[in-house]
């Protein structure tokens, strides 16, 4: 289209050809940076429009974590936030996080994926990967991965490791 490698326009943020970082997406870690000074440096931020996509994008992962200040220095933000700014708030403790908050927010809990879609997923990346591995091996570990693609694509790799034999 005619915007130069820029968000599309069909969706809320996106780029056609792939980056590997974009200073348009800030992923925060709520667990070491859950203060208030912390929140109001992104507050300050978040002023700044975006670079290359429509939106600036703010990830901020494990939430939960931050303090009940700066909770409610986020909150002033989450009020009347730039027309230009998306908050993707993420964590495992929806419980401990403020009703003023959440109450802002649109809500999408994740479930567990099951045994076969994590089977196939796996079984696909071992193809791609060229990893040498029985089916009975990656049934095991799509089991012991427990639904969590991330614990299971760690198991993979780290069994991967063992032997470039069939595993």
């Amino acid at each position: 289209d005619s915007n130069d490698g820029n968000a599309c326009g069909k969706c809320n943020n996106c780029i056609h050809s792939f980056e590997k970082e974009c200073v348009d997406i800030i992923e925060i870690d709520a667990a070491s940076n859950n203060g208030v000074d912390d929140v109001r440096i992104l507050r300050e931020q978040i002023a700044f429009s975006p670079t290359r996509l429509k939106y600036r994008v703010y990830i901020i992962d494990e939430v939960h974590m931050l303090t009940k200040e700066a909770f409610n220095a986020l909150l002033k933000t989450l009020e009347e936030p730039p027309a230009h700014v998306i908050f993707i708030m993420a964590t495992t403790d929806a419980y401990k996080v403020p009703i003023t908050i959440t109450s802002r927010a649109q809500t999408y809990t994740f479930k567990l994926a099951n045994n076969k879609v994590m089977l196939d997923h796996i079984k696909s990346i071992a193809k791609k990967e060229n990893i040498q591995i029985a089916d009975d091996a990656l049934e095991i570990i799509a089991k012991r991965g427990g639904g969590s693609f991330r614990d299971t694509l760690s198991l993979l790799d780290q069994i991967s490791t063992l032997s470039d034999d069939l595993i």
